[in-house]
């Protein structure tokens, strides 16, 4: 009986390679089979994505550093023009480098993976492009017609784009590392669309909440989209409050900023103020003792 079951395992073995080594390249034949956790995290309402939109960058960041999180800015992305705000779901498109049998194994013409998430996009939506290189283009006004005409709420990467002065005129919110005349075909293919990515040192995942103003670009992960909203929302309020105080009654501002949220002590000049406003620990997260992350 033994040595049967070991026949049976030896043909098994020789008959998965003669497989493997066949038809299909190996990445194909073995991708359903490896372990992979969920490309989304989430879901991001419309009434939470007008929310976070209200919100600047800076506070949304200073919301997630203060739960722990990673570094969320997408490091190196500029607004293309002047006055720029987005708001929408992540969808995510990564570049790989350029090579022969990439090229070749690549869906081509509009199956081909940036057309995949093109079509993806709407109003709601943020294209986020993962480039090889800072400097390579992901696309210019052939391409982001597309973009135009599915009136997508936002175009994000790490790379570059071409034909400025056309993107300006197509109106869409963008942000990028620059602008270049490069083609970037020769250097990158697009390769995945609606994976998890890495854009500007940032883990962006399908689904994210993408926010972006003139100080750039942030990666609230759909997860905890909610608090992230509130701590920055209540911080907010409360930079409103101290900068209104300044103006009123100038002088230096290290007596009630910088603060950190959920670190505000109820005696301290900065807590004193809040009171007077009716800001308490009773009501605010932003407190020593309140902080609900």
């Amino acid at each position: 009986a033994t040595a049967a079951i070991y026949k049976l395992r030896r043909r098994k073995m020789l008959s998965l390679r003669t497989a493997v080594r066949g038809a299909r390249p190996l990445a194909v034949a073995s991708r359903a089979a490896l372990a992979t956790g969920p490309a989304s995290g989430g879901a991001v309402s419309d009434e939470l994505l007008d929310k976070l939109k209200n919100l600047s960058t800076q506070a949304l960041v200073d919301g997630l550093w203060v739960m722990g999180w990673p570094p969320a800015h997408i490091e190196g992305a500029r607004p293309l023009g002047g006055g720029q705000k987005c708001a929408g779901r992540a969808i995510t498109l990564r570049f790989v480098p350029q090579r022969p049998d990439i090229q070749a194994d690549k869906p081509a013409g509009g199956e081909s993976p940036e057309y995949e998430a093109f079509e993806l996009c709407g109003p709601r939506e943020v294209l986020v492009m993962a480039s090889v290189g800072p400097w390579e283009s992901v696309g210019g006004d052939i391409k982001f017609l597309r973009l135009k005409q599915r009136d997508v709420g936002g175009l994000v990467t790490d790379g570059s784009v071409r034909d400025t002065d056309t993107l300006l005129d197509y109106g869409f919110p963008c942000w990028s590392y620059s602008t270049t005349p490069r083609q970037g075909p020769a250097v990158m293919q697009p390769w995945e669309a609606q994976g998890v990515i890495t854009c500007g040192g940032v883990t962006v995942r399908p689904g994210d909440a993408i926010i972006g103003d003139q100080d750039g670009v942030v990666v609230v992960p759909a997860k905890v989209a909610e608090k992230v909203y509130s701590i920055a929302h209540g911080r907010e309020v409360i930079e409103e409050i101290i900068k209104a105080e300044l103006i009123k009654n100038p002088g230096p501002p290290g007596k009630f900023y910088p603060f950190m949220s959920g670190k505000i002590k109820p005696d301290s000049p900065l807590g004193h103020l809040l009171a007077s406003k009716g800001i308490t620990p009773a009501n605010s997260n932003q407190f020593l003792g309140s902080a609900d992350w």
